[in-house]
């Protein structure tokens, strides 16, 4: 499978310039970093949030987890909460699930940048299936996300 059509469109249209690094089939972002020998904080995960007033896709490094109650508050927001995989699945019907490339925008969805995936040199996002990463450089990512809203909203993930 190649990465989806709306997802390389959508990059070209931008002008956006990535590699496609193949890894070992994973099923959670903590195991693609280990497939795709990257470091989590590197990797660019997508958490899908809705409301009465539709989806809002939350982009963060895959060492953290949203805190749904400070990006609701910043958002002006008060009933987020966690989509469930079939509403994940209506929304980004060409995507395999769990594995939803951080760029919301290619499918008309809000989406919000956590600040901490900015302070890496290079940043890798899941390219739509569990076998692809996309590769781009800080400057190439901040350049793509710059229609999103940006802050801080995501808190370290302990084991």
């Amino acid at each position: 499978m190649s990465i989806p059509t709306r997802l390389s469109s959508y990059l070209d249209q931008c002008g956006a310039r990535y590699e496609i690094h193949a890894h070992e089939p994973s099923r959670s972002s903590a195991e693609t970093a280990r497939a795709a020998h990257v470091l989590p904080r590197q990797l660019a995960k997508s958490v899908l949030l809705e409301d009465d007033d539709g989806c809002v896709m939350a982009v963060l490094p895959a060492d953290k987890t949203v805190q749904v109650g400070e990006l609701a508050e910043m958002l002006g927001r008060r009933q987020l909460r966690l989509a469930d995989e079939d509403r994940i699945a209506s929304v980004f019907p060409d995507c395999v699930r769990g594995a939803l490339p951080p760029v919301g925008m290619a499918w008309g969805v809000e989406t919000v940048v956590d600040d901490a995936l900015e302070t890496n040199d290079v940043i890798y996002l899941e390219g739509g299936d569990h076998q692809r990463l996309l590769r781009m450089s800080r400057d190439q990512f901040h350049e793509l996300m710059s229609p999103a809203q940006h802050g801080h909203f995501a808190k370290e993930r302990f084991h």
